[in-house]
């Protein structure tokens, strides 16, 4: 079944977040050629639920520190997880299938 995705900007990011959902998230990844897999929802899911507890999008800082507690691994080891499962990168995928606006500047190390 082809999904209608919600409203989105000129590079592919939700206009607004509150229009995601599960199956926006995986044609969006079918998009950008990933399947989610349980890491991916894992890091997705910890995206979501930071934004509706704080009102924004996580850093990447915050979504390491997850993968730290959750895997049990380093801090260098859950950064190379976290750009090994989304390989083009924090903002242009993992906010992208997160159902994030587009971020307009902020740390990415």
């Amino acid at each position: 079944m082809n999904h209608d995705l919600p409203e989105r900007d000129a590079e592919g990011f939700l206009v607004d977040p509150d229009d995601w959902d599960e199956s926006v998230a995986e044609a969006l990844a079918r998009e950008e050629g990933l399947e989610l897999d349980d890491t991916r929802w894992a890091i997705l899911h910890f995206m979501r639920a930071y934004l509706a507890e704080h009102g924004v999008a996580p850093d990447v800082r915050h979504v390491t520190q997850f993968l730290v507690k959750e895997q049990g691994l380093s801090k260098k080891e859950a950064k190379a997880l976290l750009f090994q499962t989304f390989p083009y990168g924090y903002v242009k995928q993992a906010c992208k299938l997160a159902g994030f606006r587009k971020p307009r500047a902020w740390s990415t190390g």
